[in-house]
């Protein structure tokens, strides 16, 4: 039996190395179009690769995909962050797990990720050469145009420039149309379609967000650990966690998790989004308005801006007060207190007005091949016969922090496993 898997990413070498090690005896084609394999995988996470999560409980992790946690269940119960961690630190990547639940390699390189897998494809028992037990080849620079089934003969693959290649199976694993520069444009999505698929609508996720507003180019560069946006849409969405000012408005994790919320709002500058910041989700009004009176009390004469620096940076603060119309010279004893009020009701919502997603910033794609169409206990499309789904393609996409990797490698794992299983007439 001839598997082609089609997209040398994370979910497309999962499922190569899967077979390898459960089905030595199948010959496996990895078909990818750029010079070498999980290029998106090695610049994932600023360069360090967010391998998965450090979260253990399977409903949390499954929680983290505002679309396509339930149909993750069994892929992810089956191959869970634990085991994934447990996979390659066998295969030779040491891992540690970070305050945040972040997992990432000792090394913090991602080309560690990926070499670990080039060793299973060539090592000993898999080997790559095809006079060996296990006949895996790696087809680099070949980019699929077409592909074709006959339910007696299987598949017959259709490259750029190459001639065609016949196999028995095919795991489309082509991701989504984030990261383009690495060879994510979408690909797959007319692949499927052509046999007999649909595409949902599609959308970027994780996502920087662009204000109206541009007093945050002036502070671009600070952060808050913990911080909650909200959207004033007719579905109320709210997130909490790390962020940071930009040049063009507002990224980091809190953010990109809010973009993904909000993937298929449509907003642009003649139509915005608002939404709502509270700076400091876990101080209640009533305690900040307390400690500024005390430090007022403490300190008539100095500026009421030096008062604003117990809980925001200087900037930050001479901001606010540029924001209610306040004079950044006001003294606390000059200050009243429907003045105090107003000031802490801007840092607890501050009104943000979006006009844009950052154009190419996108980490992942909200979308895919419907869900509906594929069987999620084996990744087999219901609607043609030896065809298997796995990674991005999929209409599923989670928060940042090792959820979409932990989403490749379970789908990748499953498919492999599935295909493994399949009666094979050369063992």
């Amino acid at each position: 039996m001839k598997i082609a898997i089609i997209g040398g990413g994370a979910a497309g070498m999962m499922a190569a190395a899967t077979i390898n090690e459960n089905s030595p005896k199948t010959e496996v084609v990895l078909i990818e179009k750029n010079d070498s394999l999980g290029k998106k995988v090695i610049i994932s996470g600023g360069g360090r690769c967010n391998v998965t999560t450090g979260i253990q409980d399977i409903s949390t992790v499954l929680s983290k995909y505002p679309r396509g946690g339930k149909f993750l269940n069994s892929a992810i119960r089956q191959f869970s962050p634990q085991t994934t961690y447990a996979w390659f630190e066998e295969h030779g990547v040491p891992l540690k797990c970070e305050k945040d639940f972040r997992v990432f390699p000792v090394s913090n390189n991602g080309k560690d990720v990926v070499q670990a897998f080039e060793k299973v494809f060539h090592s000993p028992r898999c080997s790559s050469v095809e006079a060996g037990e296990h006949k895996t080849k790696i087809l680099f620079n070949h980019q699929v145009i077409k592909i074709t089934h006959n339910n007696k003969t299987g598949f017959l693959i259709y490259f750029k420039t190459q001639k065609p290649l016949p196999v028995d199976k095919v795991i489309l694993t082509l991701g989504g149309q984030a990261y383009r520069q690495t060879g994510s444009t979408g690909d797959g999505y007319s692949l499927a379609e052509s046999l007999g698929h649909h595409i949902t609508e599609l959308a970027p996720s994780l996502s920087s967000l662009i204000t109206k507003e541009k007093w945050p180019n002036k502070i671009a560069g600070i952060s808050f650990i913990k911080s909650t946006f909200s959207t004033k849409t007719t579905k109320k969405y709210t997130f909490s966690g790390p962020f940071v000012f930009t040049h063009w408005g507002i990224s980091g994790p809190a953010v990109f998790a809010l973009s993904s919320l909000i993937a298929f709002e449509k907003f642009n500058a003649n139509k915005p989004l608002k939404i709502s910041l509270d700076l400091l989700t876990d101080l209640k009004t009533e305690q900040i308005i307390t400690e500024l009176k005390k430090f007022i009390t403490a300190n008539p004469n100095k500026l009421f801006k030096h008062a604003l620096q117990q809980f925001v940076p200087l900037s930050l603060a001479t901001i606010s007060l540029q924001q209610i119309n306040m004079s950044e010279n006001k003294k606390n004893n000059e200050l009243s207190n429907k003045e105090l009020n107003q000031t802490v009701n801007w840092l607890k919502n501050i009104p943000l007005t979006i006009i844009d997603r950052k154009a190419g910033d996108e980490f992942v794609t909200a979308g895919g091949v419907d869900r509906t169409e594929v069987n999620p206990s084996t990744m087999e499309s219901k609607l043609c016969p030896g065809l298997y789904f796995a990674g991005e393609i999929l209409d599923i996409d989670g928060f940042t922090g090792g959820f979409n990797l932990q989403a490749s490698w379970a789908t990748g794992r499953l498919a492999g496993e599935n295909i493994s299983k399949i009666k094979n007439p050369l063992i």
